[in-house]
Order: C-alpha cells, then structure tokens, then sequence
C-alpha cells in the first residue's frame, strides 16, 4: 500500500460530558501506510472523517520525507549522499533533520560510552547478508567493516550545519532512533491540524498524544521475551512515547548460535542473550534508541543510564546465565503501568 492513504477501520466513538469538543463528537478513525519498511499506523480522534483524512495525509507526506532523508536502504538518500561525499576533510553540509539526528546520537553515544553507535552501517550490512545467506561473517571481513566504527569519528559542526566522517569508507545507520523521531513528527504535524487525540505506531515505536476521549491515556501493551506469547502487561500513557527493543522477531541463528539484529558496536556482533527492553520517555526518538541502547548494556548498566533522563523508565526482561527470564524495571515503570481495578 506504498502511497495510498488507507482508511482501515472507523469507530465512532462518543466523547463523554465534559470532553466534548465545541464542534461536538469526536469519532476515530485508524490510518496504515508501509513506511519506513514497516506498517506505519495513525489512530486519531477528529470531529469529521474530512478533517482526519486531511491530518492522515499531511502526516504520511512528512514520513515519506523523512524517508528520502534518513534512510539507509534507499540508495539517493541524504543520509547515503553523505556516506558517499563526506570523509577525512571533507565536511557535508546537511538537513535540519540530519544534523538533529546525528546531535541526539553523538549524545546518547556518549552518555551510554558507545552502547548506542549510528556508525555501525558497514556491520550492519555484513549482518544483513549474513540473515540472507545463512552464512556469519568471516573474522577478518569483520574486523575490517569493525574498524571503520566509532562515533566519535563523526565531526559535527554546529554553527556550519556540516557533517565530517574522519574515517574512509563509514557508513551510517539511523535504524535505532529514526521511526521514533518520525513519530514525532507525525504527532507534530497533526497538531499543527488540529489534531491532539492520537496514537503513531511506527512498527512498534509508539508516540502518543492525547488519550482518546473519557480515558486517561492510551492502552498499550509491553511486549513478552517471546513472539507467541500475549502481554501480561500494559501501559497507560498519554502525550509520551514508548519503544520496545528484542530479538523475538528479528534473529539469524548461524553454526547454532542464535545472533540477534541488535549489534554491540564494540564486538561487531549481534547480541546472544535474549532480551526484551521497553522504553518509554517523553519523545520517540529518546525512547527508540535508549531501548538499542540498554539491550547492548544490559539490565545493570541500562538502569543506571535510564535514570539520567527526566521522566524516562525501562522494564528490562533478559536471559540469565542459566537460560531463565529476569525482569528488571526503573524507578519511574509504576507510574506508567496499568492499575487493576
């Protein structure tokens, strides 16, 4: 459905006294695009299907956007132009959104001493034909694209808007924090149409608005260590967002050995412990790529950075040494969880 804007369901939905808007009832209405490789879904509250189709369409064309930008599958990019162009003494001058993309995970690199790496594009390809061909990647083709990793190798220049790779040959990767920025865009831009009541399912990297009318936040459940299992869980969230980062679904297992698609920057591998780390902060972007963060810390260490950001909490579910599934939550994972009634 690449292109076509896609009324997949409508329910009305009567807001109760007290939430009714002055253009009256407010009705739902649900919208899914493929974007970004993943089925890209918008709910939303707005008095009349004119309006939310207007909104749908504004926000899917800012996705779309981001795409031609950020993307590193799509050859003419901006993010692989950069790749291209860019090397030892040659900075780029780049988009807004580029450069806030690289800012935020220079930042999040440094706080998580290099947990979270958007330098990792040559691994990421190696591991990407390794999950075609069912082959692992031999060592010294390993060491070869591990050597061209780092962020710190990324110059950044905020008055000249310019990107610098100081290293030949470095491929970037905004897979861990893109989709939840587009969430916020996309939240953004239904704002910006009057639109406040909505939810962004960027393929699991959630954003949230306003809760749906008479609730007091957006139902969502945390996602089980295994693919067939349901929630046990769920979180009650309203204008935050929340990210779950695992390899239930996204794995290659080579020689008997079960690689997850979440790579440690540092060995060049996917991760061999299961995991399951969900995220919620106050944007997607933060809690996209702190859940690829804490899943390459692990639980002792990912706890310990979750608490350097302001109203962020993570529920971490891992594999222990003898195979058995740990849970482990911050400080702030209550105020977000579901009450029984």
């Amino acid at each position: 459905m690449h292109g076509l804007l896609a009324l997949i369901g409508l329910l009305a939905t009567t807001a109760p006294d007290g939430d009714i808007p002055p253009t009256g009832r407010l009705d739902r209405f649900e919208y899914v695009q493929r974007q970004m490789g993943v089925p890209f879904g918008i709910s939303l509250y707005a008095s009349s299907e004119a309006d939310a189709n207007a909104a749908a369409k504004a926000a899917f064309a800012r996705v779309k956007q981001l795409n031609r930008l950020l993307s590193d599958y799509e050859p003419d990019s901006e993010l692989m132009r950069l790749g291209r162009t860019s090397g030892p003494g040659k900075p780029v001058p780049v988009s807004d959104e580029l450069f806030f993309m690289l800012r935020k995970s220079q930042e999040l690199s440094r706080r998580s001493d290099g947990a979270f790496d958007v330098t990792v594009g040559t691994l990421v390809k190696l591991w990407r034909k390794a999950r075609r061909t069912g082959k692992a990647p031999d060592p010294a083709t390993l060491a070869e694209a591990r050597s061209r990793v780092g962020w710190e190798f990324v110059r950044l220049d905020p008055e000249k808007q310019t990107v610098e790779l100081l290293k030949p040959g470095m491929q970037l990767d905004l897979g861990g924090i893109a989709k939840g920025y587009a969430g916020d865009e996309v939240l953004r831009v239904l704002k910006e149409q009057g639109i406040e009541r909505a939810m962004i399912d960027a393929g699991g990297d959630i954003v949230v608005g306003e809760p749906p009318p008479g609730k007091e936040g957006w139902r969502i459940g945390i996602a089980p260590l295994a693919a067939d299992e349901e929630p046990s869980e769920y979180l009650i969230l309203k204008n935050a967002a929340v990210a779950t980062s695992g390899d239930a679904f996204q794995y290659v297992e080579l020689e008997g050995i079960r690689y997850s698609h979440i790579l440690d920057p540092k060995t060049g591998l996917g991760l061999t412990k299961r995991s399951s780390v969900t995220v919620i902060a106050l944007d997607g972007a933060t809690a996209d790529s702190l859940a690829s963060a804490i899943s390459v810390l692990g639980p002792k260490r990912g706890l310990k950075l979750i608490e350097q950001y302001e109203n962020a909490a993570a529920l971490i579910v891992a594999e222990s040494d003898e195979g058995r599934p740990v849970a482990s939550a911050s400080k702030r994972v209550d105020s977000y969880l579901e009450r029984s009634k």
